[in-house]
């Protein structure tokens, strides 16, 4: 009896380690993932942005409320931050995109402009088009003929419900603009695997980002691209900022 007894507590200790390091493992799935975070800056004179005449359209004139309107082909804020930069993986994924971005993709025309000036979304995730505007507007967006993104042309009139749509491909980055409104310009960015679009500081942000280590390309309309190398670790932020020159 006192031989059993002892099996039993020699056993029950040996559970009791198991568990105590089962609750010590670190733990490898959905949270285990890291985050890039950085500043795109632009230096020196930002160019001056072309002024866009609404006249043509009394709605769109109207709509901005006799405010001046100019392009949005670079756009810099305090401190020489750069907005409406795509940040995304180019290399190193291999395979290992993720899922889908829960991040809306939505590009709206309103004021007579596409807001925001630049998407990103993933290969496969949707995007609503809208119209705000009390006027008529297509939206077309032309991808490269060879990249596997069809083209289309799709009126909205004022009132007319959402457009959805997704790419098939990734493509950095598809040119969109408005047959009724030749000022009207935007981008959309299809990626794989996380990304980031900086803001009006410039500061961007990529969530959801597995450990490893990264080719990160930041691409502007303007200015074109550059690439960092970046090594993202579990629950730390790795910090990339990129310098575009001014021309």
């Amino acid at each position: 009896m006192k031989a059993q007894l002892r099996i039993a507590a020699f056993t029950l200790s040996l559970l009791l380690v198991a568990l105590a390091f089962i609750r010590s493992a670190p733990t490898v799935g959905a949270s285990a993932t890291g985050q890039i975070v950085g500043t795109i800056k632009l230096d020196g004179q930002a160019p001056h942005l072309k002024p866009i005449d609404m006249s043509k359209d009394p709605a769109c004139a109207q709509a901005n409320g006799g405010a001046p309107v100019a392009a949005e082909n670079v756009v810099v804020g305090a401190n020489g931050g750069l907005a409406n930069v795509v940040v995304y993986i180019s290399q190193g994924l291999a395979g290992n995109e993720g899922a889908i971005s829960s991040q809306p993709a939505t590009i709206d025309q309103r004021g007579c402009k596409y807001v925001p000036h630049v998407v990103a979304l993933n290969v496969g995730q949707h995007m609503t088009v809208l119209n705000s505007d009390k006027t008529a507007h297509n939206i077309h967006p032309q991808p490269s003929p060879t990249g596997g993104n069809g083209q289309w042309n799709k009126s909205q009139t004022a009132g007319a419900g959402p457009i959805d749509v997704a790419w098939a491909n990734q493509e950095v980055a598809i040119p969109v603009k408005c047959n009724i409104h030749p000022w009207m310009r935007a981008y959309i960015a299809v990626v794989k695997g996380p990304f980031g679009v900086s803001n009006d500081t410039g500061s961007f942000r990529m969530d959801n980002v597995p450990p490893g280590t990264y080719t990160l390309t930041a691409w502007q309309e303007t200015f074109g691209t550059q690439t960092q190398v970046v090594t993202v670790a579990t629950g730390k932020p790795a910090t990339s900022d990129f310098t575009f020159k001014a021309k």
